[in-house]
């Protein structure tokens, strides 16, 4: 069995970092990149199983990233994650129909939500 692909988006190398080593001693293959305009040049994003994205990329917003993957046919599960999300941005990410972890990252949310949203669909495990 293959290990699941995660994409992360995240401007902050500390935060890529750290997220990346926590999803990879957990079992992921996690491929980080800076920037939403990274991962639409590269145009391989729906190769993976899911997509962890920073609201607050430079340039390109994470959920305009979402909705931009969205309307070219990537439709693998996404979580934003936000420093203090706003109301407002607590509701987009509802309608937009991803997931949302806030920051700071110091519980196991975050690598709890990826094992279900990349164990669903692939049967019962024992």
């Amino acid at each position: 069995m293959t290990a699941p692909r995660i994409l992360l988006v995240d401007g902050d190398p500390a935060v890529r970092a750290s997220v990346e080593f926590m999803l990879d001693v957990a079992g992921f293959c996690v491929r980080g990149t800076a920037s939403g305009e990274a991962v639409l040049a590269d145009g391989d994003a729906a190769g993976f199983d899911c997509i962890i994205v920073d609201y607050r990329l430079p340039g390109m917003d994470g959920l305009s990233l979402l909705r931009q993957l969205r309307s070219e046919g990537v439709g693998c599960p996404a979580i934003v994650i936000a420093t203090n999300p706003p109301r407002r941005l607590r509701r987009a990410v509802e309608e937009a129909g991803v997931h949302l972890i806030e920051k700071p990252l110091l519980s196991d949310r975050l690598r709890t939500v990826v094992e279900a949203l990349t164990a669903r669909g692939k049967g019962p495990t024992s």
